[in-house]
């Protein structure tokens, strides 16, 4: 499979509005995807196929030292063929060098997203009961650190 992980513009808004959809009980709307690209905080990236169709994309949001993943979403018939994970690991590699951690939120049962990012060293950081609706289910709040953190003795 070809494609290229790339910023989001403005091209690839309406097909991620139909990802969302697909993707999420609770899809961000075009609006909200649309504000993001003038979010000086946030950085979207696309894996885009050679004929310019949204194979995936997700959503950093940065606030000093700490990154926030918003959304990783990959198109049914792209997913298991690491196009999630080669998005992840830009933000990982840009953890490396900028941030203290990277964060996320995901299903309790969604084990194949949790294996993901469990095999980039996120860790278990938590629970959010009743995070996310239709149906209604717990969110693992995972963390991957990437400073060691101060020890005072």
């Amino acid at each position: 499979m070809n494609y290229n992980v790339i910023p989001l513009d403005r091209s690839h808004i309406e097909q991620i509005v139909v990802l969302e959809r697909q993707a999420f009980s609770a899809p961000w709307s075009k609006v909200m995807l649309e504000e993001e690209l003038f979010n000086p905080n946030a950085s979207f990236l696309v894996a885009e196929g050679a004929g310019g169709e949204v194979l995936g994309y997700a959503g950093l949001h940065v606030v000093l030292d700490e990154g926030y993943i918003a959304n990783i979403a990959v198109v049914e018939k792209y997913r298991r063929q690491g196009v999630a994970g080669q998005i992840l690991d830009v933000y990982c590699r840009f953890g490396v060098a900028h941030l203290a951690f990277l964060t996320l939120e995901v299903r309790a049962s969604n084990d194949g997203a949790i294996a993901l990012y469990e095999g980039r060293d996120f860790i278990e950081a938590g629970r959010r009961p009743n995070y996310y609706e239709n149906p209604r289910e717990d969110a693992i709040l995972m963390t991957r650190r990437f400073k060691p953190e101060e020890v005072t003795v």
